[in-house]
């Protein structure tokens, strides 16, 4: 990483280089450490960007057919680990990226609120590529991310609820 940092961002100049992670919430917790702190101690300048969708594909057969899906809590556990990651490194989690629309799709399964199943994914399954969070999921995903930026700021706003 150190190598990709030095080839791309010879100047070492703050926000030019983004690193992208996505590999699952294990695979996150186990080596990203590892990696904020070898960026750490050369003084690199980095903005780490969470990519907690992209890691979590995988393929259901529920009785209408084979999807390409996704699991609402595998993506909530990766990007948990991400910001939990960055709290105990005493480092800035710089973003995320989801795959989403605002659309009702069946896509992707889970979630506290939509509740999508398996078994229904053939109601409304759109993409023609990859499964998005639909507009539910993307909104508790987006809460889960303004909760936890509100813990590190210490605005004295109110846990949401």
């Amino acid at each position: 990483l150190i190598r990709i940092c030095n080839a791309l961002n010879p100047d070492n100049i703050p926000g030019r280089l983004t690193v992208i992670v996505r590999m699952g919430a294990s695979a996150l917790r186990e080596h990203l450490p590892g990696l904020i702190q070898a960026v750490k101690d050369e003084r690199k300048k980095v903005l780490w960007v969470s990519d907690p969708v992209h890691g979590n594909t995988r393929t259901a057969e529920n009785g209408h057919g084979t999807y390409k899906t996704r699991d609402f809590a595998a993506i909530r556990a990766e990007l948990e680990a991400f910001f939990d990651i960055h709290d105990e490194m005493r480092t800035h989690p710089g973003g995320v990226h989801l795959e989403m629309t605002g659309e009702h799709v069946t896509e992707c399964v889970g979630g506290s609120v939509s509740g999508i199943k398996e078994e229904n994914l053939h109601q409304r399954y759109r993409t023609h590529c990859d499964p998005r969070l639909n507009g539910v999921q993307s909104l508790e995903l987006a809460f889960l991310i303004a909760e936890r930026m509100r813990a590190r700021t210490g605005s004295g706003l109110p846990p949401l609820e």
